[in-house]
């Protein structure tokens, strides 16, 4: 381990050991801050609580994904995190209001929309049950887009380029 990750180690653990002489109250409120300064960026997995066992996603990028991908567990449509990430990223860069006004679908008056740039019939025609009918909404795009690539493609995991 380099120097300068241990100094930051010896830190930490210091700063928990002086919180914890202070007071266990304040040591447990502080703990997030000490985690947060050496965690990496990720946002948390998805939390289930035990009153109400629903699950709830961040509102980003990677809580969209999962939720989609929980959705597709329960509809039988293939698909993987990395998958859908990779084509998110071709399609749109993860702008869920992306629009596509200067292919041929937008010449002919439909554009392309969404994190996976689907146009609206093959929205509509891939909607799945239980998400919103709006295309732009994230978790509809995504699976909508992944049941269309299942029924085209065999799955999202398949498509390397435009679909």
């Amino acid at each position: 381990m380099p120097a300068n990750g241990q100094n930051r180690h010896a830190r930490t653990s210091r700063l928990a050991r002086k919180l914890a002489v202070a007071g266990t109250g304040v040591a447990v409120l502080a703990l997030p801050l000490v985690g947060a300064a050496t965690a990496s960026a990720a946002t948390p997995a998805a939390t289930t609580t035990a009153a109400t066992a629903t699950t709830t996603y961040p509102d980003n990028l990677d809580g969209w994904i999962r939720e989609a991908l929980d959705i597709m567990a329960q509809q039988g449509i293939p698909g993987t995190y990395d998958g859908i990430h990779r084509n998110i990223m071709r399609e749109s860069s993860g702008n869920p209001f992306a629009i596509n006004n200067w292919d041929i679908n937008a010449v002919n008056g439909t554009p392309s929309k969404g994190l996976l740039q689907v146009i609206d019939p093959t929205f509509r025609a891939y909607h799945v049950p239980g998400t919103s009918w709006d295309s732009y909404d994230p978790v509809a795009n995504i699976t909508a887009a992944c049941n269309y690539a299942a029924d085209r493609y065999g799955s999202i995991d398949n498509v390397f380029g435009a679909y």
